[in-house]
């Protein structure tokens, strides 16, 4: 391919919003795994946003193409972090209300509260 260099470059488009979104899936995971969330539309736009980049890389900054490998980057943190911190909150929760001293307590609790 041919680059044109009389041409002005562009922004990649969605670059600045997969890396906002990996960035921010980060932080959101430790909130119940929200991170999910912002992650998998961050893999979603970047998806798309480096197929066209791989079309055409010749009219496109190369920094946003940096800027949206970043986010991608970060998006996959965010979500593997998310995806263990659920786990780790399914895991804890079965153990816990499974657990049959948990429900004597709990039936002790209910008496002390009923009468």
């Amino acid at each position: 391919m041919e680059q044109n260099f009389n041409q002005p470059q562009i922004p990649l488009p969605n670059a600045t919003a997969v890396l906002v979104l990996g960035i921010l899936s980060i932080p959101a995971c430790c909130c119940y795994g929200i991170g999910i969330v912002p992650a998998i539309i961050a893999l979603f736009l970047a998806k798309a946003a480096t197929k066209q980049y791989l079309a055409e890389p010749g009219i496109y900054v190369e920094s946003s193409y940096k800027n949206l490998t970043t986010g991608n980057i970060c998006a996959w943190i965010g979500l593997i972090i998310s995806i263990i911190y659920i786990v780790i909150l399914i895991i804890y929760f079965v153990f816990f209300f499974t657990n049959p001293q948990f429900q004597e307590q709990m039936q002790e609790i209910l008496k002390q509260y009923q009468g």
